[in-house]
């Protein structure tokens, strides 16, 4: 039986990390410098706007980024381990792929939530 390269699944999740982070780049580019020098209310609200809706986007990323990532390693292992199974024992193959399905549907379910929880940040918060 293999078992799981830990240095494999850390330079998995590096790599996962760093594309993270190179794609939240545009994010943080900064506004091009006005010709104006002086600030006004306005345009100072608009700035901290500007930082909320940031940190949103970057905090809605990595939920929806996480879950998804989450879920679908759930559900490769769970499809492998259920295939596993009913080769093994190929008269409990309905009882296998019903438990399947069911465990399926939670991780699934988990994965929305995730996803209406970050609508809630972005037009709620």
């Amino acid at each position: 039986m293999k078992t799981l390269n830990i240095k494999k699944v850390l330079s998995v999740l590096l790599v996962m990390l760093a594309m993270v982070v190179t794609m939240a780049a545009p994010a943080f580019a900064d506004e091009p410098a006005s010709a104006e020098p002086a600030a006004t209310q306005s345009a100072q609200a608009e700035t901290e706007a500007g930082d909320s809706t940031t940190g949103k986007a970057i905090a809605s990323a990595v939920a929806v980024g996480l879950a998804a990532a989450g879920g679908a390693i759930g559900m490769g292992l769970l499809g492998a381990k259920a295939t596993e199974s009913i080769a093994r024992q190929p008269e409990a193959d309905g009882k296998i792929r019903t438990t399947m399905m069911l465990t399926l549907v939670f991780i699934e379910t988990a994965i929305i939530y995730a996803l209406l929880v970050d609508i809630l940040i972005i037009f709620v918060l």
